[in-house]
């Protein structure tokens, strides 16, 4: 019986309600048909998501032509780009919680038979996802789509060069006239940012963990192809449904690795971790951040997505898609091409008559050719991260580092002291009190930008307990756990304290002893933000896990405690 769930309503013991059926305008033969709720991340005010409730219709047709009935709902939405910089910075991470918390609630409550979430900007995708491995209802996620990028003298500019002209224009080594310019024309119109930054690392991850149809995160979304994927989704969910195929039939710890592999070969960010560590959490699959750190070093980058190079997802698309990459990684040995998939088929019964990467493309290479052995993203453990750090190296040449600490507690007080020339090479730029329980963990894009500058690209390392976004480049050091706020040891770090790192041997040191760290940790104020914080915020805080278990609800995942 494909309506499974919402035959209780439509056949039940309650049969009044079933006159709001019929004020819907559906007939009795409607009651026997299978009812799917579409989750749309609803944003008209973002770039990203403004054609959200148009895909949503397209695939609500798609539904009805396959003898389903769609019902698009509404989710939060918030713009983790818009949102950078201000107290908004704070609503980006818990708005993926609360998408999670949305679907499940809706699905469950109307008693729905399956559920498609779209992604449409970076927490979307991730916030379904969770809701899916949550309730197990069979279902999808589908990709909004990337921008097409932008053009200023000739060649394509993303929403990288708007924040990298910035920094250079702060500090003279561009005009304020041409970084407006860059700004003007960098976003020419729908779709989520089009580099390997959080949306499209998202995307890529979910078509190899089994979540997605192939080749839907790399249309772009104002192509009219990305109209028909979504009328086809109706078709998809039918066969889900009429195979009985859950989420958690996909979801297995070789899905996980897939993505893990996937995100890491194409340089993508780190985000992508927090995200994969959630999943697995809510789809009860034992995969942690140690198991990304072994796949993160035996992972060689193979695609030259920006940050690390001048590549878009529309590039990808332009050379056959999602699916040429899946092929070439496969191919290369690096996924595990037997894992289930929604289509029904296999990852690798899905990519069988994928051709090989076209002569004369420069977006991916060979294994034996790969821009680097190891991955962009590294994990390290120590006296200063005992639950993890995530590191996102592109531009950092060696391995190794060690420098002295620099600390700051506000973004903008580096953005001031780097236009001061304040910060030299060979600095330790540590920014604390920004984790999940602190503020909801926001990404801190305004200081990495800062930081971008020829004197100090690849010469300084950032650590912090925030985020960062995927345009983000440098030796950055995110997700430290435990966090400030919960007295975690980045808070004990003081100016001038010597700190190293070695990102292969997946280890970092404060050097300072053990009972120097204890000393100054108990001298540190309690901290008390609950008290100034919004609701939702409050909410949060009072409930969230660390980063290193993916920054899930400890009310539903007590053992990350």
């Amino acid at each position: 019986m494909l309506n499974w769930n919402s035959n209780q309503l439509t056949h039940g013991w309650q049969k009044g309600i079933t006159a709001f059926y019929y004020a819907l305008g559906m007939s009795a033969d409607d009651f026997q048909k299978p009812q799917i709720g579409i989750g749309v991340p609803l944003l008209d005010g973002n770039t990203c998501n403004v054609h959200a409730y148009q895909l949503a219709q397209e695939i609500a047709a798609g539904c009805r032509e396959a003898g389903l009935l769609g019902f698009p709902f509404g989710t939060p939405g918030v713009s983790d780009n818009i949102s950078q910089g201000h107290e908004g910075g704070n609503a980006s991470l818990p708005s993926r919680n609360l998408i999670a918390n949305s679907a499940e609630c809706v699905v469950t409550a109307h008693c729905y038979d399956g559920l498609i979430g779209l992604h449409n900007c970076d927490k979307n995708g991730p916030g379904f996802a969770m809701a899916l491995a949550r309730t197990n209802f069979p279902g999808l996620i589908v990709s909004g789509g990337s921008i097409l990028p932008g053009c200023h003298n000739g060649r394509d500019i993303t929403i990288l060069d708007v924040y990298d002209s910035q920094a250079k224009a702060a500090v003279g080594a561009m005009t304020q006239e041409e970084s407006q310019e860059i700004i003007r024309k960098a976003c020419p119109g729908p779709g989520g940012c089009g580099i390997a930054a959080s949306f499209n690392t998202w995307g890529l991850a979910m078509e190899a963990i089994g979540l997605m149809l192939p080749a839907s995160s790399s249309i772009p979304a104002v192509d009219p192809e990305k109209r028909a994927e979504c009328r086809r989704v109706g078709v998809a969910m039918v066969n889900l449904l009429q195979r009985n195929i859950r989420p958690r039939d996909i979801l297995t710890v070789a899905a996980f690795r897939n993505a893990a592999v996937t995100i890491a070969a194409a340089g993508g960010s780190t985000n992508g971790v927090l995200h994969i560590l959630a999943l697995a959490r809510e789809a009860g699959v034992d995969f942690t951040l140690r198991d990304l750190q072994q796949i993160f070093r035996s992972t060689p980058v193979l695609a030259s997505f920006a940050p690390r190079g001048p590549r878009t997802m529309v590039d990808l698309h332009h050379i056959g898609g999602t699916p040429v990459l899946m092929k070439h990684l496969l191919d290369s040995g690096l996924l595990d091409g037997s894992c289930l998939t929604v289509t029904g088929q296999t990852l690798a019964e899905n990519l069988r008559d994928v051709p090989p990467p076209p002569a004369g493309q420069d977006l991916l290479v060979s294994r034996e050719n790969c821009y680097k052995p190891f991955a962009d993203m590294q994990v390290c453990f120590g006296n200063l991260a005992p639950e993890g750090i995530v590191f996102k190296v592109s531009s950092m040449k060696d391995p190794r580092f060690t420098g002295r600490a620099v600390c700051f507690d506000d973004p903008r007080d580096i953005v001031r002291a780097v236009e001061q020339r304040r910060i030299t090479p060979g600095s330790v730029i540590i920014l604390r009190y920004l984790g999940p329980v602190a503020s909801g963990m926001p990404e801190v894009l305004i200081a990495t930008a800062a930081l971008a500058v020829p004197e100090l690209d690849g010469k300084i390392a950032f650590l912090s307990d925030a985020r960062v976004s995927g345009v983000s480049h440098g030796a950055i050091g995110v997700h430290c756990a435990p966090e400030a706020a919960v007295g975690g040891p980045i808070a004990c770090v003081e100016d001038g304290d010597e700190i190293s790192f070695d990102l292969l041997e997946g280890v970092i040191h404060v050097a300072v002893s053990a009972e120097t760290l204890a000393a100054r940790k108990a001298k540190l104020p309690a901290w008390n933000g609950l008290r100034t914080m919004r609701g939702y915020l409050a909410d949060w805080s009072a409930t969230v896990a660390q980063a290193s278990h993916g920054c899930v609800s400890l009310a539903l995942h007590p053992q990350c405690r």
